[in-house]
């Protein structure tokens, strides 16, 4: 890649739609909080652990995933923990992100739905926000855009105290069926939710899955999705109702048999609304603008294409067009 290419890359306004805000938890936090909360570490040093992370499938990565929840316990945890990645995210450029947050890994081992959300709502989405927009982070995720409350079980929608907390539910679980978790997500519906629901990569029935998606829950997104083009119909059926997709590319090579990237250049000649994010950063190391980079690589993407990535995350953003309008202007006046 010349410079002048990753230099377009890294001033690209983007947004992010596909990130795990503890995926964002980097070995040396991740040692910092463990010290705050008493947590010995089986591990030397920060980089130690980051040195384990070898996944060779899903399972074994969701099992590091997990464990690495247990530095989280108090409120200062998760704010600490959002502040850092917002700070990341500012500094690539990603002027817009909704992320997702999983409340049951917290509450099942202890730790109060009100310390998550009050930590995360301490940083650029709540008053602190909104007091002192100088500081870059802050300009990532405006007030009521922290989405993605886990729809896991038929408790997961009356879950979030503040409406402007619980807009995005999504399927969390890898291999699921979608029509399990029907009625979830219907009461979701009728409450004003936004439905995006995951469908890793490779994994049984993938195609299958996206079907349901679209026809038993009638979702916006497909989280993932680059099993899609395994069915010219399916294909054909997310292009023609504009259905977003967060595809992961580095995430992928972890999890499977490669970064997508070919696949990735596919779905936008195929017109569909491929867009690209990083997913759980920390632990595959690359944040959106090392996957945009690493695709670029891979498939030879063109600069018309890094663009339509970033339109792409506008467009299928949960924006109304008010919202949406200064984001695509400031893309524009950035390519020309």
């Amino acid at each position: 890649m010349t410079d002048q290419l990753a230099a377009f890359i890294d001033g690209l306004p983007k947004a992010e739609l596909h990130l795990h805000l503890e995926g964002t938890l980097e070995p040396e936090l991740k040692f910092e909080l463990a010290a705050r909360n008493g947590i010995a570490l089986p591990y030397a040093s920060a980089a130690q652990l980051r040195a384990g992370y070898a996944f060779r499938d899903l399972a074994s990565f969701l099992a590091a995933y997990y464990e690495g929840m247990s530095v989280l316990r108090g409120e200062q945890d998760f704010y600490d923990l959002a502040m850092a990645y917002f700070r990341t995210a500012s500094a690539q450029h990603v002027v817009y992100a909704e992320v997702f947050f999983d409340p049951q890994a917290h509450t099942s081992r202890g730790v109060g739905f009100d310390t998550v959300i009050g930590g995360l709502h301490r940083g650029p989405a709540g008053r602190a926000g909104r007091a002192r927009p100088a500081r870059p982070a802050h300009h990532v995720l405006p007030a009521g855009h922290l989405r993605g409350v886990r729809a896991g079980h038929p408790r997961a929608v009356p879950a979030a105290p503040r409406q402007d907390h619980r807009r995005g539910p999504r399927l969390g679980r890898a291999g699921q069926p979608p029509v399990k978790f029907r009625e979830v997500f219907a009461r979701a519906r009728a409450e004003g939710y936004r439905l995006t629901m995951h469908c890793d990569v490779d994994q049984a029935d993938s195609v299958a899955h996206i079907w349901q998606c679209l026809d038993d829950i009638g979702v916006e997104r497909i989280d993932h999705g680059v099993n899609c083009l395994e069915d010219d119909a399916l294909a054909a059926r997310l292009a023609r109702d504009g259905i977003g997709l967060t595809v992961c590319p580095v995430s992928n090579r972890w999890v499977t048999d490669g970064l997508k990237a070919g696949e990735l250049k596919t779905m936008l000649d195929r017109s569909l609304r491929a867009t690209v994010n990083s997913d759980d950063p920390a632990y595959f190391g690359a944040y959106v603008n090392q996957n945009l980079a690493a695709a670029q690589q891979a498939a030879a993407l063109t600069v018309a294409e890094l663009a339509q990535l970033a339109r792409n995350s506008f467009q299928i953003a949960w924006l109304t067009p008010a919202e949406r309008a200064p984001y695509l202007a400031a893309l524009d006046t950035y390519l020309r």
